[in-house]
């Protein structure tokens, strides 16, 4: 398997779902659009590629000979080769897209300004878990003013 190219096209792919939910208008069908096209393409380029290495049918490439999920060695030997690297990159990105969708509807619902909201999700794309934080301070606040956490 050419893990560059599947690398690469994730990228690309989840890339091309930031730009949509971040610059485009927020209508119900682009959102399931980023939902099901997006994270839901993203999750099964995951799954496949995941089942096809744990199934022998494509090696992971140079470096996973070790590979197991039982010790940090073995997961670190599975992320030493292409397909290891791969598959974890495309789970970053499925998950980080997800949670940059997840922000985007309840700020808007919490009538947060897209100009706030367009930091923090570039956050979320370069660095999750860090645009994830910031939300959940600045959305304290929000919820509050509208009388509810949810």
């Amino acid at each position: 398997m050419d893990w560059d190219f599947a690398f690469k096209a994730a990228n690309m792919f989840a890339l091309l779902a930031w730009v949509v939910l971040i610059l485009l208008p927020r209508r119900p069908a682009l959102l399931s659009a980023v939902l099901y096209f997006g994270v839901g393409i993203l999750c099964l380029a995951y799954t496949t590629a995941f089942g096809l290495i744990l199934s022998g049918l494509v090696s992971a490439g140079e470096g996973g000979a070790g590979a197991n999920f039982h010790t940090i060695e073995g997961v670190r030997d599975f992320f030493a080769s292409d397909g290891g690297v791969t598959i974890g990159w495309i789970h970053y990105l499925a998950f980080d897209l997800f949670v940059g969708l997840w922000i985007a509807r309840d700020a808007d619902s919490k009538s947060i300004s897209r100009f706030i909201q367009a930091p923090i999700l570039m956050f979320t794309l370069f660095v999750g878990p860090v645009g994830l934080f910031i939300w959940l301070i600045i959305r304290e606040p929000a919820a509050k003013r509208q009388g509810r956490w949810n």
